[in-house]
């Protein structure tokens, strides 16, 4: 799984402008729909926010990951959000989320979703990246960041 295939750089801000775990989730969605990713924001907005609503997905270490599925997508695509300032989403680990990625997949991507989901985990648990990825002061800078750790595919 190579996040540049669902990454675009108009899917990336920072900083967001919402402050709260659903606003977020929302303007990230938004993003996803003004390029064209997703063809009806709602139902994406309601999955994503459902399945936050059963269990965080703050996943520690000052990341979030929320995540759902959308029929009528045909890819896989992600959005890349930085909070303005460290903001709780209920981690796991009781920390505020410096960093949000959200992923929207059609139904049947299950293995595609899994394995972005493990690919953004990976990325983060290595510190140099985590490190420079918070500080990241515009959407340029976060891309560039994530293709400094992929390879073109």
């Amino acid at each position: 799984m190579n996040l540049l295939d669902i990454l675009s750089p108009d899917c990336i801000k920072a900083p967001l402008v919402a402050t709260d775990k659903q606003a977020v989730i929302r303007e990230l969605v938004e993003l996803l729909g003004k390029a064209g990713k997703v063809p009806d924001t709602k139902p994406l907005n309601d999955a994503v926010w459902q399945r936050e609503c059963t269990k965080t997905t703050g996943i520690g270490l000052g990341l979030a990951i929320p995540h759902g599925k959308c029929a009528g997508m045909a890819n896989l695509a992600m959005a890349i959000g930085r909070p303005a300032s460290p903001m709780d989403f209920g981690s796991i680990d009781g920390q505020p989320v410096r960093l949000v990625v959200l992923l929207a997949s059609p139904p049947d991507k299950t293995n595609d979703h899994i394995q972005a989901l493990a690919r953004v985990s990976r990325m983060i648990l290595v510190e140099s990246f985590r490190e420079k990825i918070y500080a990241a002061a515009s959407a340029e800078e976060i891309f560039a960041l994530v293709k400094s750790q992929e390879r073109p595919g």
